[in-house]
């Protein structure tokens, strides 16, 4: 689960992490109030789960406070487009207003999970404020990789290798040392999968300091976070994935032309796979689990099809706990009430697998049975041409 800038650097507080003094605002009228208690410059910043948000306008650097009150007003509100919101935007709800600092240097720093070595692992470059990306991609030996066992946890010569390939001043070695166990800390006690500071500013007074904080937990800890899970922002899910969740299903949208019905998270992936080597797009995942009722499968169709871009569906069952000619009669019964009018691929396989396949064949409605895979991956192909 992500969780805003704000959000992130209230967690950052709470641990002892140092950030610059702030307030969120939500409303027009609010502005002029929170611009008076914060001292110039200041930085008005979007609060949108996405990054690039400087690019895209969502962040301003105000030197007095008509420029505040400004950038203020045009941010709030505003429909802001970066590279990870694609061309529709995110809508601005919330912004953050931030007293400004005096900047000696900009680090970047972050935290995440190496799955293939079972570690976490720090990141650490001395180009602070760019796009990690282009520095790895540029100038690849300015970043610095850490490898942390968590059973072990952060090492001396750990830090000691990230400060000298920092190449910071003796005044800061130690604040850095101790603010990256704080991090350490916090990534382990909220679960988190990954921690981000672009910047981490090394200020004129010599101190350390988080300008930046974009924070994941893992959403299968967050029983244990329930003050994490009170931070989710809900106008910023998807409509449909939403919804999806309200009914149950695993449901994420996709930019594709091929809506999918599976139960079981593997099989969804592998028909996803299929789908796309039949030479069209996925519209999106969708899992309605083993045991899906006939409830269950008319939800998903009536979440698939309100995706515009959906030309056809694929349903691809593995009647275990489901058995085939339960799941036929739901299919049936739910592209009824849908007025369902797209061209539908069944692929089932096993328990009563062709009594299944005559309540399709006998519907009278245009449920096209795939004998086998490849089969299914030719009538798909044929959908969109």
């Amino acid at each position: 689960m992500k969780i805003h800038e704000y959000q992130a650097k209230e967690l950052f507080r709470k641990a002892g992490i140092p950030v610059p003094d702030g307030q969120v605002c939500s409303k027009k009228e609010e502005i002029p109030s929170i611009i008076a208690d914060l001292t110039l410059p200041m930085a008005v910043k979007a609060q949108v789960l996405a990054g690039g948000r400087g690019k895209g306008g969502g962040v301003v650097l105000a030197r007095t406070a008509e420029e505040a009150q400004t950038a203020a007003e045009k941010i709030l509100g505003m429909q802001l487009v970066t590279k990870q919101t694609g061309e529709q935007g995110a809508k601005v709800r919330t912004i953050l207003f931030e007293q400004g600092v005096t900047l000696k240097k900009e680090l970047y720093l972050s935290m995440l999970i190496d799955r293939e070595q079972a570690n976490i692992v720090i990141i650490a470059s001395k180009d602070g404020g760019m796009d990690i990306e282009t520095v790895a991609r540029e100038t690849p030996e300015r970043i610095i990789t850490v490898h942390v066992n968590p059973l072990l946890g952060l090492q001396g010569y750990q830090l000691r290798e990230l400060i000298f390939g920092l190449e910071l001043d003796s005044a800061v070695a130690k604040p850095f040392a101790t603010l990256i166990r704080k991090l350490f800390g916090l990534f382990l006690d909220y679960d988190c999968s990954l921690l981000e500071i672009n910047p981490l500013a090394i200020t004129a007074e010599d101190t350390i300091m988080a300008l930046d904080a974009k924070v994941d937990i893992d959403s299968n800890s967050l029983f244990r976070h329930p003050e994490i899970m009170a931070m989710h922002d809900s106008s910023e899910d998807d409509a449909l994935e939403a919804e999806a969740a309200a009914h149950g299903l695993n449901y994420i949208r996709l930019d594709g032309n091929i809506g999918s019905m599976v139960n079981g998270a593997g099989l969804a992936m592998a028909t996803m796979d299929l789908i796309k080597q039949a030479g069209v797009e996925p519209a999106n995942f969708l899992d309605v689990g083993g045991g899906a009722s006939a409830e269950m499968v008319e939800n998903g169709f009536r979440i698939i099809l309100s995706d515009p871009n959906v030309r056809g569906i694929f349903i691809n069952i593995f009647g275990g706990i489901l058995r085939c000619d339960i799941l036929a009669q739901g299919v049936v019964t739910a592209a009824r009430k849908v007025g369902l009018s797209l061209p539908v691929v069944v692929r089932m396989e096993g328990t009563n697998v062709e009594e299944g396949r005559k309540i399709l064949a006998r519907s009278g409605l245009d449920l096209t049975s795939a004998a086998d895979l490849n089969h299914a991956a030719s009538l798909l192909s044929a959908m969109v041409q």
